[in-house]
């Protein structure tokens, strides 16, 4: 009966990992050539992009909860945008620390009495400050009400029909804004594009300008790049054009204001905001028979510094599943609906199966199987199956990703620096990998049990040792 078992158990998790490399592996064969065509495409427009003159403009807005360490960096990177027409709205979410004091001191803020429109629901607004040295900088200072609550607070006192949402903690590169605005000026029925979104521990910063870049000497930091190119850049890459993809980061992305004040905006009580409003805006447009498209645009960047303790980054992992489930259940009817498209016959089954409980399956599966073969049930070639799939083509996708990602952009010049990517791509799946499961895990459980503080800000210890003063 043992035996029975634990043959059971390695033909599910065969197919598993099967399937999910296979999808993998055609999510990485889609993005490879998407990559090729976007960079030949490129290459004729004559680099770098110059303006049109046609760009519509934008509203960035910057929701901020104790951001004291990066908040004036990261605003002055946004004032250094080379675009036409744009303003910075900082959305300061009653912050407990000195976040609106340091923004105040660095930008001369007074208090500007405005009236506008309270489309969306938010908590209260304390007062709205223009800044005496920028004309297009306002503060929004407003009570507690989380991440979700500050945009939509910032997209009502928005005035332009695009806007951009990006972390306050974050750096963009002066051609971001330009090249993520791009597909709307190619395709009217684009109704939000996303940037990639890249990691700045080791990189130099400074007054807000991204000097050079360079690799974090915490693994924990250097791990994580390895994870943000393998998933966020060319797993968003291949979702693309098929028209399904479902996250568009919350740390930097560009949406049409009227489409997402017609779904109602950001939903407050949710962890994964960003995740939630697109998988909202693709239910609503799918069932509405509306033709849209919701993008992503691989090179413009956004810097955004990452977790370096253990403990930070087990927070940031357990919210970002719990996120996960509750935009999955939400719209679950998505699931194999004939109106849904290859949203809800494609991204959805496999969100469902391989990222939502991908972490249940993959955790008691790995500890039954090292369970088994210590006690004499699974075989020594049963297990170096496992093993190859479970992490050998782990380690041939991320190295892949890598090599296309060098290939393509070459962020990192150094050769010592390529040798530690390519290090750290094998390492991950030794310890790393294995932990993240398990913090997914927890935050699996953690939504199904429906454990209170779904609105709560990620707090994160920030070091802020890329940012220099000028």
């Amino acid at each position: 009966m043992i035996h029975q078992f634990f043959l059971g158990l390695q033909v599910m998790l065969a197919v598993y990992f099967i399937g999910l490399n296979l999808g993998y592996v055609s999510l990485n064969v889609v993005a490879m050539f998407g990559l090729m065509r976007y960079m030949q495409r490129q290459d004729l427009d004559n680099m770098p992009v110059v303006f049109l003159g046609i760009e519509p403009p934008v509203s960035i807005l910057a929701p901020a909860y104790n951001e004291e360490a990066t908040a004036v960096a990261s605003v002055r990177s946004l004032l250094q945008i080379n675009y036409g027409e744009f303003e910075i709205i900082v959305i300061n979410d009653g912050s407990k620390d000195a976040t609106l004091a340091v923004l105040t001191r660095a930008f001369d803020l007074r208090i500007f009495p405005e009236a506008y429109e309270h489309k969306l629901e938010t908590k209260e607004v304390r007062g709205v400050y223009q800044s005496a040295k920028h004309p297009s900088l306002r503060v929004i200072d407003k009570d507690n009400g989380g991440k979700a609550d500050s945009l939509n607070a910032g997209i009502n006192c928005a005035r332009y029909p695009l806007f951009c949402a990006v972390d306050a903690d974050s750096i963009l590169q002066r051609d971001s804004l330009l090249r993520v605005v791009q597909p709307f000026l190619e395709d009217p029925t684009v109704v939000a594009s996303g940037g990639t979104v890249r990691i700045a521990n080791g990189c130099v910063v400074e007054d807000g300008f991204l000097v050079s870049t360079g690799l974090p000497r915490n693994p924990w930091a250097l791990f994580q790049i390895v994870e943000y190119i393998r998933a966020s850049l060319f797993g968003r890459l291949g979702w693309a054009p098929l028209n399904a993809l479902l996250i568009v980061s919350g740390a930097f992305g560009v949406f049409r204001k009227d489409v997402v004040t017609a779904v109602g905006g950001y939903l407050p009580k949710t962890i994964g905001e960003d995740m939630e409003l697109v998988v909202r805006m693709h239910k609503h447009l799918r069932y509405a028979g509306t033709p849209y498209k919701i993008t992503f645009v691989p090179d413009p960047s956004c810097w955004t510094e990452a977790p370096e303790d253990l403990q930070t980054l087990k927070n940031q992992r357990v919210r970002w599943q719990r996120g996960l489930g509750e935009s999955l259940s939400r719209h679950l009817d998505l699931l194999f609906n004939p109106k849904a498209g290859t949203v809800g016959w494609l991204a959805m089954p496999f969100f469902v199966i391989f990222e939502w409980l991908g972490p249940l399956v993959e955790t008691t599966g790995t500890l039954l199987m090292i369970t088994g073969f210590l006690c004499g049930f699974v075989s020594t070639d049963a297990m170096a199956v496992f093993l190859l799939l479970a992490v050998g083509l782990g380690v041939m996708l991320s190295a892949s990703a890598l090599l296309m990602e060098e290939i393509s952009f070459h962020i990192y010049p150094r050769f010592g620096q390529l040798l530690m990517l390519f290090l750290a791509v094998i390492l991950e799946n030794f310890g790393y990998r294995q932990l993240n499961a398990w913090w997914r895990l927890v935050g699996l459980y953690r939504w199904a049990t429906g454990t209170p503080g779904q609105a709560a800000w990620g707090e994160m210890k920030r070091s802020a040792s890329w940012n220099k003063p000028s």
